[in-house]
């Protein structure tokens, strides 16, 4: 079956070119010009992959990977720039690019990110395990990517998803930084790293009604998700 990609990219020689290179690999390709498009068509079509560029008119593509996410559209993207600078990697990163590549760039190397993302992708969706966990007064849906508390429901972004899947099968045990980066993002490098923190940080902060869990740093090794036990009266 063809994977479906859908292409944000406003200069339309570079967006064709890309067009007729994935399609000449057997890529279904949906071109949109424009960041608002590109969000309609992302919530009402389906996608294996999205490629975004960055420095678009009316909406760039970091905003329409940060309004993708808070609509719900959980399609992994790789992030098209011909900015190099570490601080936009790593903005790229904290809005849950998979990738990041720079512009001019060669077809060949786009093509093998494409193909380790989907992949990645296929291995995921396939491997076994517990889908729902319970985390103090948290319940945990991987499936459908929901966070509740007491009725209150958070829908996950992807990344936030598999970190805390990662957490909760080694609940009360060390969840080693390096392997869960490389797990994650599929390579272990700075900017990943960096990213993971990020996603470790929101993490907290979406457990933080519930006194009795904690992510603990472990000093150069990774982090423990902990649940203190209730106390008994008696």
């Amino acid at each position: 079956m063809e994977k479906k990609i859908l292409l944000v990219e406003d200069d339309l020689n570079m967006g064709f070119l890309l067009v007729n290179f994935l399609q000449d690999e057997n890529f279904k390709v949906k071109l949109c010009r424009d960041g608002f498009e590109g969000l309609t068509i992302a919530q009402n079509e389906h996608f294996d992959l999205c490629l975004l560029d960055v420095m678009m008119p009316k909406l760039d593509g970091f905003a329409l990977a940060k309004a993708m996410r808070k609509k719900g559209v959980t399609t992994p993207f790789i992030f098209l720039t011909a900015k190099s600078m570490k601080e936009d990697k790593l903005n790229g990163y904290s809005v849950g690019a998979e990738d990041y590549i720079t512009k001019p760039f060669d077809e060949d190397e786009l093509l093998c990110k494409i193909n380790v993302i989907l992949r990645r992708e296929k291995t995921d969706q396939e491997e076994c395990g517990p889908q729902y966990f319970t985390i103090g007064k948290y319940k945990f849906d991987y499936n459908i990517h929901e966070l509740s508390y007491e009725g209150e429901v958070h829908r996950m972004t992807k990344k936030e998803n598999e970190i805390l899947k990662l957490l909760c099968m080694q609940k009360n045990n060390i969840l080693r930084r390096e392997e869960a980066v490389q797990k994650i993002y599929g390579q272990n490098d700075y900017f990943m790293g960096r990213c993971f923190d990020v996603y470790i940080s929101r993490i907290r902060k979406l457990l933080k009604k519930d006194p009795s869990i904690e992510i603990k740093n472990v000093f150069n090794v990774g982090f423990i998700l902990s649940e203190k036990a209730s106390e008994r009266v008696g």
